[in-house]
């Protein structure tokens, strides 16, 4: 007789989940505990879209490169990315640890007229292959990371693409993604726990065990002239792009 197979280990950390759920309801207030991620959604979706069409050879000027495509976002939080995911034509399963973020998210997808698929959990919540899987600013507050990016590349289609992005494990972060955003209440206090960033280094040599290969990086920046933009300075934040090997 067959032993039933044991069920996978969850990669969600509760403490997380629990803090990240307690900001639902102004996620989609740009002025609200979550305005840092409002700036942060142009520039991680001006990257995005230039891995798109490189990857998927889709002309920079069609509106739904993502059409027929199955699309994961995970760690969705109310649906700040799923929500531009799916109207680039994915069609769009987005996961959360949070509840409430889940209830939040369907309520307003409801009111966009948007169809997207959300789930309570975690990576263990997929159901690939997906051609796309994000996972924004989650890698660093997961409870097993080897786990969670075996979850992510178990569930990418063979030829998809996974992109992701984290801030980096440096002084300029502790000073000002720890310290001084926090301090100031630009990011919520609790948000970050700087021992639990990963380097660029770190991460790729993490992916590649879970066998996917990076195939880009790109660094999230900020200075007072520019704010928030895209390119090589790596140290504060980052985003990678990778597939399998």
């Amino acid at each position: 007789m067959a032993q039933a197979s044991e069920p996978p280990v969850s990669t969600i950390d509760p403490r997380e989940a629990e803090h990240f759920g307690r900001l639902a309801a102004d996620w989609w207030d740009p002025k609200g505990s979550s305005a840092m991620l409002h700036k942060l959604n142009p520039v991680r979706l001006k990257y995005l879209r230039e891995q798109i069409d490189h990857h998927f050879g889709t002309d920079e000027h069609d509106r739904r490169p993502l059409a027929g495509r199955r699309v994961a976002d995970v760690g969705c939080g109310a649906g700040l990315l799923a929500e531009p995911l799916a109207r680039l034509g994915g069609q769009v399963t987005a996961v959360d640890a949070a509840e409430e973020n889940i209830a939040a998210a369907r309520a307003h997808a409801q009111g966009q007229g948007l169809e997207i698929d959300y789930r309570i959990g975690g990576v263990e919540a997929l159901d690939g292959p997906y051609a796309l899987i994000t996972s924004m600013e989650v890698v660093e507050h997961v409870a097993d990371v080897p786990a969670f990016l075996a979850g992510l590349a178990n569930a990418l289609a063979p030829d998809g693409l996974l992109v992701m992005s984290t801030p980096n494990r440096t002084n300029m972060s502790r000073l000002l993604l720890v310290g001084a955003a926090e301090a100031l209440g630009r990011i919520p206090k609790g948000t970050h726990d700087w021992d639990r960033f990963l380097t660029p280094e770190e991460l790729t040599a993490a992916l590649a065990v879970a066998g996917l290969e990076v195939t880009d990086s790109c660094g999230l920046a900020w200075d007072p002239l520019r704010g928030l933009h895209l390119g090589r300075d790596m140290s504060l934040n980052y985003l990678v792009t990778a597939r399998k090997i």
